[in-house]
Order: C-alpha cells, then structure tokens, then sequence
C-alpha cells in the first residue's frame, strides 16, 4: 500500500498508463470476435450464403484491414503502458534510493555500529530494484490482468453461459496456486535477501582486507566462505525458480483442460447448429488470448511477493527515528567564548556504563590532556563532544548552551574532531583535505597541510595536490594518514578541536614540529588531547588521568608526578626510561 501511494502521486503518467490498459485490453479483446466473423464469413462464402465473391472478398479484407488496426492499437497501447509503469518505476526507485541514503546519512552511530555495511548496501540496491519492479512487474500488471480477464469473463458468459463456465472453470484453481504460492514466494524472497546481504557482507570484508588475506596466505579459506555463502544463496534461487516453473505449469494445465472442454462442448453445438464456427472460433480466440496473462499470474504473484519483502526491508530503515536528533525548537549554537564544560555525565553502550560521573571544563587558549588505560572511556569522550552519543546521566554545554538544545549542524561546524581511526576517500590529496569545504581557497588548503607537516611530501608528489588517494589512503603509511587527517580538520578552523589519539602512527619529533605550527590556531581555541602517549600531552594545561569511566587523577604535568599515582606509573614506563637511555647514551659519547 505504501508503495501504492507513491504510485498514486505520478498521476499524470499513472492516468496515461491505465488509459492504455484499457485501450490495450479493448484491442486485445476485439480481436478474437474479429477472427471469429472472419471464419464466419469465410464459412458462408463457402456454403455460397454470400450473394457474391466481392461481398466475401470485401468482409474478408474489412476483417483484415481491422485485425492490422487492432494489432497495431495493442501493441502501441501496450508500449505506453510499459513505458508508464517504467517510467513510475525509476522515480519511485530515484525516490527510495535518495530517502534511503539520506536516512543512512542521519541515523546515529549507535545503530551504524550495530549493522554490518554490506546489508545496508544489499537493501539500498536489490531492495529498491525490488520494490521498482513492482510497480510494472505488480500494480499495472494487475490492473490489465482485472480489465483482460473481467471483460473476457463477461463477453464469453453473455454469449453462451454453459459454455463460458467450462472456459473460465481454470480460474479458481488459478486464484487458489496464487495464493498459496504468494506467501511460499514471499518467504523465500525474503530468505534470499538475507542470504544475497550475507554474501555481500563476506565480499565487502574480503576486499576491505585483502592485504591481510594476502598476507596470511588466507586466499583458499575466503574462497570457501565466499563458495559456502553463494550455495546457500543459489539454493534458496533455486527454490524460488522451482516454486514458479511449479506454479505456471499447473495453471497451464487447468486452462489447456478447460480448452479442451470448450472444444468437445462447443464442436456438439456447433454439429448440432446451435453455433457457428465463427462463435467457437471466437470462444477459442478468447481462450487463446487469455493464455498469456495465466501465465502472467505467476510473475504477478512473484511481483507482489517481491516488492512486499523488498518493501518490508527497506521501509523498516526508512521508518527508524535517529536516537540522536535535533529537537523541534532546536536554535543554532551560538559561540561567544568557545567555553566546553562536562557537567557530571555518565554514558553507557547499552548496558555498560563507560563513565561515570566526568566533570571538567576545557576554555579558550587551554588544552586539556585526557590519558588512561585502553578502554578508559577516552575515546567516548571524544564522540560526545560533537554529539555522536547523548549522556545517559548529566549533561555537555558549550559556553553554557546543552548540546541537546542546539542543532546538530551547528555544533558539528564548531566542533572539530580529528579521529583515531582515519578515513580518506578514492579522491586527490587536495579534495580530501578540502572535504569539509570543498570550495575552500588553495592558500587555505596549503597552509593547513604545511601546518600538518605534510606539505613538503604532496609537492614532491608527482601530481601534486592533485595526486589521487587510493581506496581507503591506503597508499599513504599511516602517519601520512593521520596527518591528511589532522589538515582536514584544521583547514575548518572550528572553535573547539579535539584529537582522539591522532598522532598515534606520527613519529615523536614530527608530532611536536606539528604542535608548535599548531600554537597560532589553538591559542584562541579550546583543545582537548587524547593520547595514549604522555609525551603528546605532557605540555596541556591540565591532564586527566581516566581508569574505569571515571577521572582518579587531574592536575599539570608536575602536579600529577607528584602524587605518585597512576600518571607516574605511566610516566615511569614510557618517558624515565628512555630519558634513561639517552643519558647512557651522552655518558658514552663522552668516555
């Protein structure tokens, strides 16, 4: 019915479409009674009924020219209403596929983190094909099967109602196959989407980590996975070939039984005089006629069962609420000092609670360091501050504005984040950079790579900034990654910048060339650093130390030395030693 609907508002092509059903039916259905006066006329210049050979001849080519005509209308009423249903088609199909990327685009991370990219790339392409097809393949289909079938039913019952029972006695077999073969389709098309989305999910992995299959020597056991994965798949299209072969071949049989009927039962009348040829003619014409669209059922039934899973599958994405949205009265952020605040907030993935009570407060001109153990809660922090996730307890504001009361947009043009995990697109060096504001001036682009410590490597680069970036960055090492990234960002200049551990594949003396060309940008900006590494947040102006979601120690540098907690266990594990080692290394030089 949705579907339906959609239909419904192309109502000038979906009113040309079923004018032509209607044509195309009349014209089918002309045809039987013109070759059934055609045998008539025939038949009485034979038994010399007709005055003169002219008069036959003259019928017969009448008939003639009126059966061209007929054909002609058929096929051209036929052709407007392919077209229509097509042409509604791929705009209900242009529709759900821009209604379906744009809900993608806004549906929070909680749910991208719980569905796989290869089933949401199945339903954007098979599913829409799918529920495509039905308007032709179904809804148009059904309409010309009702006015074909209806009308045939009504002429041939009027002209002979025993007769016209005995031809017809196929239908309810027919209505009884197509039910039950509808909802037997409906189940294993929808078994056969998850299996075709299963299979894509193994060829996206697959070649999202070819290198390391590769280096694993692992090519044999993919092929396997990817064999067994395709047989499920082929089995269950098999079933569904065999479902349909099953259901056309029976319903041929009751009509060519019904035929069959019609020939002994009509061949006694027309013996006995109660018939003309040219009326048994016409009943067989009719029957002939209807022999197609029998046939059609089982597409019909397939159609429905189609578009009825593919539809199911797809509007359930399309009727999701994002669980991170703005609010009807959202207003804009509006930033005055660019002053972040974590007020006693508390978050959990589902039931986890990952922290606990977090308070602290980032101002213009000040870093804070953030630090802990692997799975700390770091990261989270990271991914509230432009709002990816709400706080299940307390609350974030900047420059006392609740994130939950602004807009996404305006907080996400505020907020720059440079992520741990960096993503870069099949595009040049410079429309990477530059993916925040494509228009963005070259001079902007060039600085904030030089800032990144990356310019020097792109001009060396045989294209230069236009150099293309294969899939994923992966002809860049993961330094170079990181940095593109951190230019990214930087080249929005937004008020608030946090790096989620984005120098992790940077090399020491690079990261700090990085921080001090970073110095003119951040000295007006708040800029939290999470690292696992002290030395990338050794100089920030307070440090918070995280175990467990919560903070246990906070202060300067020196301040968290002193208190001989966990900072300094840290401390003494990475920076003594190797400060250790160099000194060796000096008293060496000078023995």
């Amino acid at each position: 019915m949705r579907i339906t609907r959609m239909a419904l508002r192309y109502r000038a092509r979906l009113t040309i479409g079923t004018l032509a059903i209607f044509l195309a039916a009349a014209f089918q259905l002309w045809i039987p009674i013109l070759i059934g006066n055609a045998v008539d006329a025939a038949s009485n210049l034979l038994d010399g009924v007709e005055s003169t050979d002219e008069k036959a001849r003259a019928a017969l080519v009448l008939t003639a020219i009126l059966l061209l005509f007929a054909s002609v209308g058929r096929g051209f009423s036929s052709m407007m209403q392919s077209y229509m249903g097509e042409s509604i088609g791929q705009g209900i199909g242009y529709e759900l596929r821009m209604l379906y990327y744009e809900k993608l685009q806004r549906l929070s991370f909680s749910y991208h983190a719980g569905v796989h990219t290869g089933d949401l790339i199945t339903r954007g392409i098979l599913d829409v094909e799918g529920v495509r097809m039905f308007v032709q393949t179904a809804l148009l289909r059904t309409v010309f099967l009702v006015v074909l079938i209806g009308t045939g039913m009504y002429l041939m019952l009027s002209r002979d109602l025993t007769l016209g029972l005995v031809s017809l006695s196929f239908v309810p077999f027919v209505a009884w196959r197509a039910t039950r073969s509808q909802l037997r389709l409906r189940a294993n098309w929808y078994s056969l989407q998850e299996k075709l989305s299963a299979l894509t999910k193994v060829m996206d992995e697959n070649l999202g980590g070819i290198r390391v299959v590769r280096s694993f020597a692992s090519q044999k056991y993919e092929m396997n996975k990817f064999d067994d994965a395709s047989n499920e798949a082929f089995a269950l299209a098999n079933t569904q070939v065999g479902i349909r072969a099953s259901n056309i071949a029976q319903m041929g049989a009751a009509f060519l039984l019904s035929m069959g009927g019609v020939l002994w039962i009509g061949g006694q009348q027309v013996i006995e005089g109660e018939m003309t040829p040219g009326e048994l003619t016409q009943f067989l014409a009719f029957m002939s006629i209807l022999l197609e669209p029998v046939r059609q059922i089982g597409m019909l039934v397939n159609g429905f069962a189609r578009g009825s899973a593919s539809g199911g599958r797809l509007f359930s994405v399309l009727d999701l609420v994002p669980a991170i949205h703005d609010k009807p009265d959202a207003k804009d952020l509006e930033i005055s000092k660019g002053i972040l605040e974590f007020h006693n907030v508390s978050f959990g993935y589902e039931d986890d609670h990952t922290l606990k009570g977090v308070s602290f407060k980032v101002e213009p001109g000040h870093t804070v360091g953030i630090v802990g153990p692997p799975g700390s809660g770091k990261s989270t922090i990271a991914h509230l501050v432009p709002r990816f996730y709400d706080p299940n307890e307390g609350y974030i504001t900047i420059d006392g504005q609740d994130l939950r009361d602004v807009t996404l947009d305006s907080i996400r043009k505020a907020v720059g984040v440079v992520e741990q995990d960096t993503f870069l697109f099949t595009a040049s060096v410079e429309q990477n950079v530059a993916y925040g504001n494509p228009w963005a001036p070259d001079n902007l682009v060039t600085s904030a790579t030089k800032s990144a410590q990356l310019g020097e490597y792109i001009e060396r680069l045989p294209g230069g900034y236009d150099t293309m970036v294969g899939e994923r960055g992966v002809s860049l090492s993961g330094g170079q990654r990181q940095r593109l990234s951190i230019a990214r960002s930087i080249m929005l200049r937004p008020q608030l910048i946090v790096f989620d551990d984005s120098t992790a594949a940077i090399d020491a003396a690079t990261e700090q060339r990085i921080r001090s060309a970073l110095k003119d940008l951040t000295k007006d900006r708040a800029t939290i650093i999470i690292s696992h590494r002290l030395s990338s947040l050794m100089h920030a102006d307070e440090i918070l130390f995280i175990d467990a979601g919560k903070i246990v120690e906070r202060g300067t540098h020196e301040e968290l030395l002193a208190l001989h907690g966990h900072y300094n266990e840290l401390y003494e594990l990475q920076i003594r030693p190797s400060d250790e080692n160099r000194s060796g290394e000096d008293h060496g030089s000078a023995s």
